[in-house]
C-alpha cells in the first residue's frame, strides 16, 4: 500500500499563495514525508515566507536557484524538480507530486490520490481535477484524454525515471504524458478528487490572447494535428474568444517552423489519441461526461 511521497513546489514571487498550501499540506490526513519548495528568482519575499515555514515545521525544505530578470514559462520549474529529485535519489519516495504555490486541498486529497496507485499498478502520473473561481462561484474545469493537471501532477516514481530528464521548455508536461503513455503507463486526472486553483489557468502570461496563443505554439512542439488543434480552438471559443489565440499560436509557430518534439513514440501516440474516431469521447470528457463515455 503507497502511503509515502513527497512534495516539491517549484515558486516565483509566490509569497502570498505558500502559507495557504502549507496549512492544506499540514491538515492531509496522510501527510507528506517531505515538502521542497524551490524558489527561482523572486522578488517578493518567497524566499523569506518559506523559510519561515521550515522553521515552523521540520518536513519543509527549502532550496534557492538563480532567477533570470523576467518570469519563464516551462525551464524554470522543471530545473526546480531536477534539482529537487536530485535530492530524493538516495531515498526515493513512493510518490512525487508536483504542486503549484496557488492552489490548496481537502486533507484527505492525497490520500485518495494514493488510493488511486494502489488499485493500478501501471498508473504513471495522475492529479485531482480543478475547481477555479468563474463569477465568484467555484466551477469544475475539465480535461481530455489522458491529460493531467500540471498543478497537482504526481509521478509513480518507477514511471519518472523513465521520463527523465525533462524538457526544459513550454509543454514539458505535455510530452512527458505522452512518452509514458507510449512506455505502457496510464496517465488521468480524477474528476472526483478535487483541488482549487486560486489563480486561473495562463493567468502569468498577462492578455488571455496571449495565454491562448502560447497554448497553440505548445500544441503545435507536441505535435497536435492541426484540425483537431482547430476544432479544440472553437470549442473553447464558445465561452471565451480568446481561445482562438490558439490557433494563431500554432500558425505562427508552423510558418516559422519551429522546433517539435524528436520523441517519435509520444507523438505517435498523442496523434492517434487524436484520430477522427475518438472526437465523441473526447467532447463527452471535455463537457464532464468522462464517465458515462467509459460505462457505455
Amino acid at each position: 500500500m503507497i502511503r509515502e511521497y513527497c512534495v516539491v513546489t517549484p515558486a516565483r514571487d509566490e509569497a502570498a499563495n505558500l502559507p495557504r498550501l502549507a496549512e492544506s499540506l499540514a491538515a492531509q490526513s496522510v501527510p507528506p514525508r517531505g515538502w521542497t519548495i524551490v524558489d527561482n528568482g523572486s522578488t517578493d519575499g518567497t524566499l523569506t515566507v518559506a523559510q519561515a515555514l521550515a522553521a515552523e515545521h521540520r518536513w519543509i525544505n527549502v532550496r534557492s536557484l538563480p532567477g533570470s530578470t523576467v518570469a519563464e514559462r516551462g525551464a524554470p520549474i522543471v530545473r526546480a524538480l531536477h534539482a529537487a529529485i536530485a535530492g530524493l535519489e538516495l531515498s526515493p519516495p513512493e510518490v512525487l507530486v508536483n504542486v503549484d504555490a496557488d492552489i490548496s486541498m481537502e486533507p484527505d486529497y492525497f490520500e485518495r490520490l494514493l488510493t488511486r496507485f494502489d488499485d493500478d499498478e501501471r498508473l504513471g502520473i495522475a492529479s485531482g481535477s480543478a475547481y477555479e473561481l468563474q463569477d465568484g462561484v467555484w466551477g469544475q474545469r475539465f480535461v481530455t484524454g489522458s491529460t493531467v493537471w500540471g498543478a497537482s501532477r504526481a509521478y509513480r516514481w518507477e514511471c519518472l525515471q523513465e521520463l527523465l530528464p525533462l524538457e526544459e521548455r513550454v509543454a514539458w508536461d505535455g510530452v512527458d504524458e505522452f512518452k509514458a503513455n507510449s512506455r505502457g503507463w496510464r496517465t488521468i486526472a480524477f474528476e472526483d478528487i478535487p483541488f482549487r486553483h486560486h489563480r486561473r489557468e495562463g493567468e502569468r502570461d498577462g492578455t488571455a490572447w496571449r495565454a491562448r496563443a502560447n497554448q497553440g505554439a505548445a500544441a503545435y512542439y507536441l505535435g497536435y494535428r492541426s484540425w483537431y488543434l482547430v476544432l479544440r480552438a472553437l470549442w473553447n471559443a464558445r465561452r471565451e474568444p480568446a481561445a482562438l489565440g490558439m490557433v494563431w499560436g500554432f500558425a505562427a509557430s508552423a510558418a516559422r517552423r519551429a522546433e517539435r518534439s524528436s520523441d517519435t513514440a509520444a507523438r505517435a501516440y498523442l496523434r492517434r489519441q487524436q484520430s477522427p474516431r475518438n472526437l465523441r469521447r473526447r467532447a463527452f470528457e471535455a463537457s464532464g461526461r468522462r464517465q458515462r463515455v467509459e460505462v457505455g
